[in-house]
């Protein structure tokens, strides 16, 4: 399947929002079929998990606290190409750099609370996508 899954969360700050009805349209309006999907609270141990390859880097604190500050919304969505198409859909990790249209220059409010993670690989899509959902939970 390498190549024609992604991984996505929708954070925090856009999930208290209200946002997570719209982005999971988007998602859909953009072509992405939802195949997994749950939602969850991350404790900040599986936050420090999750974002292992960050630890000791200056923002892994603040990253991790954030991630467990609330409910998430955890989603495989299926494409071609699904991870670079993904990442241009989502926009630029800093929303105010995000093209206009874009879910974080909709929904994001800062370069720390952007609305929603994208895998940057397949390979981490496959880690991710494993983090969070066993293969019964994978339709």
């Amino acid at each position: 399947m390498t190549g024609t899954i992604t991984f996505t969360m929708i954070k925090p700050s856009a999930f208290s929002a209200g946002f997570t009805g719209n982005i999971l349209a988007r998602f859909e309006e953009g072509g992405y079929k939802i195949i997994a999907l749950k939602k969850i609270f991350l404790t900040k141990e599986q936050a420090g998990q999750f974002y292992e390859m960050h630890q000791g880097k200056p923002f892994y604190e603040e990253l991790t606290n954030f991630m467990s500050s609330g409910p998430i919304i955890a989603a495989i969505l299926e494409k071609e190409n699904a991870v670079e198409s993904f990442r241009k859909f989502i926009g630029a990790t800093d929303p105010a750099k995000a093209d206009e249209g874009t879910i974080r220059k909709l929904y994001g409010k800062s370069l720390s609370e952007n609305a929603v993670h994208g895998s940057d690989s397949d390979e981490s899509a496959q880690r991710e996508a494993g983090f969070f959902f066993s293969s019964l939970e994978r339709s």
